[in-house]
């Protein structure tokens, strides 16, 4: 028996247990829309610009621990969702990006839309420095085997995105049903790679020998689902917990073990505690630039005379930045599944370091208390520190943020804390602005049950403002938090700093600060929006706007402070050689 492969896609996805497709229709797509429409089972969340459509589905892979899927059109379609796509691959997010292209009768003629300057229907090499694998589909019958191979490789190893470039007419096309039949053999997970006794016990017990040892998690232990394993290995050894940005909330902040995020945006007394440590096991982090405050071994970490062992799921990985002194290549969640069988073989009553955890829980109360009477501030424009502080106290503690760049990423890294592992999305390896906005709505379809919002600078903001039309038209009730400085704040700072002047990155009107009114902007959408008039009203403000269980957007006047920092970034070093600068306030 023969069908349509637009027909057995959509029936493919439906046994793979896909639920919701993410994009943007295009005349080269449309036979997989007019499939999708048929299906009782998939939900076509469709967006107004597919970068939308794209951080959407990275959200909602991260919500759901499973491979998005994004439905795209050719040329300026698969362009615009260029971003969102480097975002999740530089994220390790599983996604599988469709997408049409020209017919295969038409290689190399020009047909509309076709990228053929360096070779014939060449649009799907535009992805291939940044997603784990291209394939354009030129014969019908292998188009089963390659999609069955997409969803494989975005979900192995180090997980990221994978582009099916599939030429209009091949969707129309044929095929025999059986060839489905056959991929749908395979198994759909894979077993991952563990530690040995031997090396997990040479962890172990060099971790107990160390003197001040630090546990120092990034983004792989959320991406490994590995949370609970790796908090279960931190209280066996009583080992402080640093973490990157991408690794926030993996532990709970208000954990006695966590010590805090690192680097440039980390406070001195973490950095001082990662730079003394004379062992570091460092689990699931590439030992990013801002994280490791340029690698400047003034600042962070000191990479010799600190020795490192590095255990990550990407061979690639292991002493990139710093020199090893025991590396190994495994799944986060099965390697410490080794390590605590090991840990409580060798030390089976734990060890106890009531010093160390006394001292740690003296200096986090001594950063709350100096942080409080900006935390508590009536002034306006607000102070930062007063949003998130109000954030927090209306939030519930499994609440999933989705911040974007500015103080909603590194302030929140710093001091917002996160209760629940795996409860904000913030992008990381890209530092994507526009990202907040369409990733909280991937997050809310993907969990309907729990309260989203999507913390946003107004540069953020106004670079996707139309994911309030898809929240609309879906009923997604996303609450957006607008920390609106009027301005690119951070690089106005830094701007302002370095070069005294704030040229192109603060926004005016006849020489005063601008900002559109994103409230007004959010009823014109057809949801509710609230400017915010004062610093009192915030809070009463967001507590509706959770409890109504509708998209809703708050407008709220910031002042743009610098987030306070003890770490180092080495571009200041190439703005101003020999001096010690980082950014300042601009603005009211």
């Amino acid at each position: 028996m023969k069908d349509l492969i637009s027909n057995q896609l959509v029936k493919y996805l439906e046994a793979r247990g896909v639920r919701h497709v993410f994009g943007l229709c295009g005349h080269t797509n449309i036979a997989v829309l007019a499939a999708l429409a048929k299906s009782r089972k998939i939900k076509f969340i469709n967006t107004r610009h597919e970068q939308i459509a794209a951080h959407a589905a990275d959200g909602y892979a991260r919500a759901t621990k499973r491979t998005s899927v994004v439905l795209s059109h050719l040329s300026p379609g698969l362009t615009n969702a260029a971003t969102g796509v480097a975002n999740a691959a530089l994220d390790s997010i599983p996604m599988v990006v469709i997408a049409g292209d020209v017919p295969t009768h038409y290689y190399g003629k020009h047909p509309h839309q076709e990228v053929n300057l360096h070779a014939d229907a060449s649009q799907s090499e535009i992805y291939r420095p940044f997603v784990k694998r291209v394939w354009r589909v030129d014969s019908p019958h292998l188009f089963p085997e390659i999609i069955e191979k997409a969803f494989a490789l975005a979900e192995s190893g180090r997980p990221g995105p994978v582009l099916v470039d599939v030429p209009m007419d091949i969707f129309s096309k044929e095929i025999d049903v059986a060839l489905w039949k056959q991929v749908q053999l395979n198994a759909r997970s894979v077993r991952k790679p563990s530690l040995d006794d031997e090396t997990a016990e040479k962890i172990v017990r060099q971790i107990l020998a160390a003197k001040t040892p630090i546990l120092y998690i990034g983004g792989g232990i959320l991406l490994a689902d590995a949370a609970e394993e790796m908090r279960e290995f931190a209280e066996q050894l009583s080992l402080p917990v640093a973490h990157t940005l991408m690794g926030k909330g993996a532990l709970p902040d208000d954990h006695p073990l966590i010590l805090g995020m690192t680097g440039f945006w980390g406070t001195k007394f973490i950095n001082d505690k990662c730079r003394g440590a004379d062992w570091i096991l460092g689990l699931g982090t590439r030992f990013s630039e801002a994280d490791c405050s340029s690698w400047e071994n003034e600042y962070t970490f000191s990479f010799p005379p600190t020795k490192l062992i590095q255990i990550d799921i990407d061979p690639s990985e292991i002493g990139r930045n710093y020199p090893v002194a025991i590396g190994a290549v495994a799944d986060l969640k099965q390697a410490l599944k080794a390590l605590n069988r090991v840990a409580r073989k060798i030390a089976p009553k734990g060890v106890k370091r009531d010093r160390l955890l006394a001292e740690m829980d003296r200096n986090r109360k001594a950063f709350v208390a100096g942080n409080a009477k900006a935390m508590k501030s009536d002034a306006w424009p607000m102070r930062p520190e007063r949003i998130l502080a109000d954030l927090r106290e209306v939030l519930p503690r499994d609440a999933i943020l989705c911040t974007d760049v500015g103080w909603n990423k590194n302030g929140v890294g710093q001091q917002f804390p996160i209760y629940t592992p795996g409860s904000i999305f913030t992008p990381g390896g890209f530092a994507t602005m526009g990202f907040g906005s369409p990733a909280a709505l991937g997050a809310k379809v993907a969990l309907p049950g729990r309260d989203v919002v999507a913390l946003i600078g107004d540069g953020g903001f106004g670079q996707n403002p139309a994911a309030l039309a898809t929240a609309f038209e879906e009923d997604i009730a996303v609450v957006w938090v607008i920390m609106n400085n009027h301005a690119f704040g951070t690089i106005a700072g830094l701007e302002a700093a370095h070069y005294g002047t704030t040229f192109a990155t603060v926004f005016e009107k006849n020489g005063k600060t601008w900002s559109p009114d994103y409230a007004a902007i959010a009823r014109a959408y057809g949801i509710d929006g609230v400017k915010i008039a004062s610093a009192a009203e915030f809070k009463p403000a967001l507590a509706k706007a959770i409890r109504s269980k509708r998209p809703v957007v708050l407008d709220v006047y910031m002042k743009n402070e610098p987030v306070p920092t003890a770490g180092h970034w080495n571009i200041m070093d190439i703005y101003s050689p020999g001096r010690k600068v980082h950014h300042v306030s601009t603005g009211d």
